[in-house]
């Protein structure tokens, strides 16, 4: 990508398969689960994102060796435990990768100073170090913990904490510091998130126990965990699969397959949904690829999609899909609600404002709700013909090119290096499958 801005345009059919990147959930917990581990950890299918390597970076600096293989395939070589690292720990813009960081870390008798970019920077972290202080952390920072921040670790003690909301990265956080803490800890998840964490520990050979108590599920880590180094392999990301898998749906005469997405079921809250919508979504060669189902995806030109109530209760399997889910409902017919989604304002961006400004600039109905939005679609396509400010928000930008594939107009964003962060080669894909994308 270059500083320059993007512009997609309409034109023929989008033809073709391809192969979504690694996940990045998956990518981030490879790392640190490696580095936190004795012995060798090899990694195939790896997201080489911004986002992906700057938590690699940071694990060298929490002394763990990492080595970049070629072709997606990486080494770590871990010591068992962090040391101090000798520098401040520069995340960039990884949200995921700064608060799962913060927690391993505190399970460790050491200093760590943490900072991002500007984006990651103006986001509230206190929503992890809130746990790791009653576990006996300390830290010291700005208002709402916002990088930069250091973090004194060590001595933790063990914990039962019931999540305030519906967090994976905050779970996550408080397993990883439970691995070094005393007495264990136990996460109380009155709605489910993404499980990635649990699954990748046991794979790692810790012991996690999982209850289903009355519709509420019990995490539970016992004490004295150790990790030994293992084999993982990366399955493709299902949200990066939505971007041109949405394009398939909208653009006339379309046929994309995406190979090896990620079916874990809280992770697929998009195809269910557009499913829901009358979308031709076709999931084919399902299969296990190291503890995940897996599948290829095939999206046909789907013109008669009606709009749909998104059940709340599905957004934790769905949170960072719905700007792309809105551009579908842009294409569809009728209203799609989009409730119960606040966590999308404390994003890389507001995504709810932002996904709202750049529809309503494109010439869609979009009605913004503190907790969400409505877009009403008319069934064709969206008038387009507008540059999209995306505060340098990966999905805002993505998003709104592939509205541009299928509007009446061209659709131009602002910032697309950030696209690199989550999904690298994007434009060089849909270029492949027959999309224009070309500099502004």
């Amino acid at each position: 990508m270059t500083a320059a801005g993007l512009k997609s345009t309409p034109g023929g059919p989008l033809r073709g398969t391809v192969r979504a990147p690694g996940d990045k959930s998956i990518s981030h917990r490879s790392m640190i689960l490696g580095a936190l581990a004795s012995g060798t950890t090899t990694v195939e299918g790896l997201l080489e994102g911004a986002d992906v390597l700057a938590t690699a970076q940071a694990m060298r600096s929490f002394g763990a060796r990492v080595e970049q293989e070629g072709g997606g395939r990486w080494r770590i070589e871990g010591q068992g435990g962090f040391v101090e690292p000798l520098d401040v720990v520069d995340c960039g813009n990884a949200g995921t990768g700064v608060r799962l960081i913060m927690g391993a870390a505190a399970g460790f008798p050491l200093c760590a100073t943490f900072t991002g970019d500007n984006s990651l920077r103006g986001r509230p972290m206190s929503r992890v170090l809130d746990p790791l202080a009653r576990m006996g952390a300390t830290w010291l920072g700005r208002d709402k913990g916002r990088l930069p921040l250091t973090l004194k670790g060590g001595n933790l003690r063990g914990l039962s904490y019931k999540l305030p909301m519906a967090s994976a990265q905050v779970k996550s956080a408080v397993l990883l510091a439970g691995l070094h803490a005393e007495g264990g800890v136990e996460v109380i998840e009155p709605e489910a998130t993404r499980d990635h964490t649990e699954r990748m520990l046991r794979a790692f050979g810790a012991e996690v126990i999982v209850e289903d108590k009355g519709g509420v599920r019990h995490i539970r880590l016992p004490a004295g965990q150790k990790l030994t180094g293992t084999h993982v392999a990366v399955p493709g990301d299902p949200s990066s699969a939505a971007f041109p898998l949405v394009a398939g749906l909208i653009v006339p005469g379309s046929e994309v397959t995406v190979e090896g997405v990620m079916l874990n079921e809280l992770r697929t809250g998009l195809f269910t949904t557009l499913r829901e919508m009358g979308a031709d979504l076709v999931i084919s060669n399902v299969r296990e690829s190291s503890g995940e189902q897996v599948g290829d995806i095939t999206a046909r030109y789907s013109p008669d999609m009606k709009g749909v109530l998104v059940p709340p209760e599905r957004a934790p399997a769905m949170i960072d899909e719905y700007p792309i889910l809105a551009v579908a409902a842009a294409f569809a017919t009728g209203e799609t609600i989009m409730r119960g989604v606040g966590e999308m304002r404390v994003k890389e961006s507001d995504r709810i404002a932002l996904t709202a400004a750049g529809l309503e600039a494109c010439g869609v109905d979009v009605e913004e709700e503190p907790e969400g939005f409505i877009v009403r679609g008319t069934g064709q396509a969206p008038r387009g013909g507008t540059m999209v400010e995306t505060h340098g928000d990966h999905r805002i930008a993505m998003s709104h090119l592939v509205l541009g594939m299928a509007a009446q107009a061209p659709v131009s964003i602002d910032e697309p290096g950030m696209i690199a962060t989550s999904f690298p080669g994007f434009a060089d894909m849909m270029r492949g499958l027959g999309g224009t994308i070309e500099e502004a």
